[in-house]
C-alpha cells in the first residue's frame, strides 16, 4: 500500500498551463503503475493519464493527447501530470491512483477499480 497526495491545482485561464504533483509514501514506488483520473460535478470519474513503473509506457486519453503529458521521478516518489492548453472542459478534482505491477490494456488501466490507492484529489478550474 501507498498512500498518495496531490498538489499543484488552482484556477487558470483557457490556453494556460499548470503542473500537477503526486507525491507517494513508501519504498516501494517503483513497482507501482500510476494514473491520473478526474472527476467534474455531477460526472463520473474518469481516466485521463497512465504511466508504467519505469515509466517506458505512458497512456492518455482521447480528449487530453496532445495537451498533457505524465511523468515519473522514481528517486522523488513522485508522478506528474503537466497540462498545457487547458480548456473549461478540463475543470475538474484531478486524482492519483496506484496499483501494484503492469497494465496494458485500456480495460485495466482506464478503469478505476482496477487501482487500489487513491489520493484525496486537487481542484482543477479552467476559466473561459
Amino acid at each position: 500500500q501507498v498512500q498518495l497526495v496531490e498538489s499543484g491545482g488552482g484556477l487558470v485561464q483557457a490556453g494556460g498551463s499548470l503542473r500537477l504533483s503526486c507525491v507517494a509514501s513508501g519504498r516501494t514506488f517503483n513497482r507501482y503503475a500510476m494514473g491520473w483520473f478526474r472527476q467534474a460535478p455531477g460526472k463520473e470519474r474518469e481516466f485521463v493519464a497512465h504511466i508504467s513503473w519505469s515509466g517506458s509506457r505512458k497512456y492518455y486519453a482521447d480528449s487530453v493527447k496532445g495537451r498533457f503529458t505524465i511523468s515519473r521521478d522514481n528517486a522523488k516518489n513522485t508522478v506528474y501530470l503537466q497540462m498545457n492548453s487547458l480548456k473549461p472542459e478540463d475543470t475538474a478534482v484531478y486524482y492519483c491512483a496506484a496499483v501494484r505491477g503492469e497494465m496494458y490494456s485500456y480495460s485495466t488501466y482506464g478503469t478505476t477499480t482496477e487501482y487500489d490507492n487513491w489520493g484525496q484529489g486537487t481542484q482543477v478550474t479552467v476559466s473561459s
